[in-house]
C-alpha cells in the first residue's frame, strides 16, 4: 500500500515529461509552418497598403465587389514593375531615367540614399553576384577561436596591396542567430579554411546556433542526415 502514492508520482511525472516532449516536438513542427505563413501575409498587406490606395476606383475589384481582395497590391506592384522594366529597356525610357538621375544627383541628401540604395539592389539582383561562393572557417576573434563565415568575392581595389598581400577574399561573418547582421572582413586565402558544406547548411548552422550540425560528404554518400546535436 506504501507504494502506490510512489507510483502514481511517478506516472505523472512520466506524463507531464511525455506532455511536455510533445508539446516541444509540435512546436518545433508548427512554428516555422506559422511564421512563414505570417510574414507572407503581413507582406502582403504591406504591399497592398502602399500600392491599393493610388488604383483609381473605377480599376479596383472592391469597388464593385464590396470587400478588399488580399494580394491585388501585389499583383499592381508586379504589373507597375514589370512595366517600368520594359519601359527603361527602350530608348526614350533610359533617357527619362537618365534625366531622373540627374536630377536625384543635385539632391544633397536624397542623392546618398538613392545612389546606396540603388548599388545594393543591383548587387543583389546581379547574377554574378548573387550568392556567397563557399562557406569557409576563420580564426574570430582572435587566434585558436573559429567562426563560420561566407567567401563573397577576390578582395580587389587597394585593400590587398595597401596590406602588402597578392590573394585575400573577402568574407561576410555572420552574427548568431540572426546572419542578416555581421562584419566585412578581408583575409589572406592562406588563413581560412574552406569548408565543403554548402552555403545553405553553413547558414543553418549558423542560426540554429550550432545545434543542427550538416553532415560530411561521406555521411552525405551514405544517405546521413543533418544531426541534431542538442541533448535531449
Amino acid at each position: 500500500m506504501a507504494t502506490k502514492p510512489k507510483l502514481t508520482k511517478r506516472k505523472k511525472m512520466r506524463l507531464f515529461h511525455r506532455t511536455r516532449n510533445n508539446f516541444l516536438t509540435g512546436v518545433v513542427i508548427v512554428a516555422p509552418v506559422m511564421l512563414t505563413f505570417y510574414l507572407i501575409w503581413w507582406v502582403i498587406n504591406l504591399v497592398d497598403g502602399l500600392f491599393v490606395p493610388w488604383v483609381p476606383a473605377m480599376y479596383n475589384p472592391s469597388t464593385y465587389l464590396g470587400v478588399n481582395i488580399p494580394g491585388f497590391g501585389v499583383v499592381v506592384f508586379l504589373v507597375f514593375t514589370a512595366s517600368v522594366g520594359a519601359l527603361t529597356k527602350g530608348l526614350f525610357g533610359r533617357q527619362l531615367l537618365k534625366t531622373g538621375e540627374n536630377i536625384v544627383d543635385r539632391m544633397p541628401v536624397i542623392r546618398s540614399v538613392y545612389n546606396a540604395l540603388k548599388q545594393i539592389s543591383e548587387t543583389v539582383l546581379s547574377k554574378s553576384n548573387a550568392s556567397f561562393q563557399k562557406a569557409c572557417l576563420v580564426e574570430y576573434p582572435r587566434t585558436g577561436i573559429w567562426a563560420i563565415a561566407f567567401v563573397s568575392t577576390e578582395t580587389g581595389g587597394e585593400i590587398a596591396p595597401k596590406l602588402g598581400e597578392t590573394d585575400m577574399l573577402s568574407i561576410f561573418l555572420p552574427t548568431t542567430p540572426n546572419p542578416t547582421s555581421g562584419f566585412l572582413l578581408f583575409v589572406p586565402r592562406k588563413d581560412l579554411v574552406i569548408l565543403d558544406m554548402s552555403v545553405e547548411e553553413a547558414a543553418k548552422l549558423v542560426i540554429s546556433a550550432g545545434l543542427v550540425t550538416p553532415p560530411t560528404a561521406d555521411e552525405i554518400a551514405a544517405g546521413e542526415k543533418p544531426v541534431n546535436t542538442k541533448r535531449k
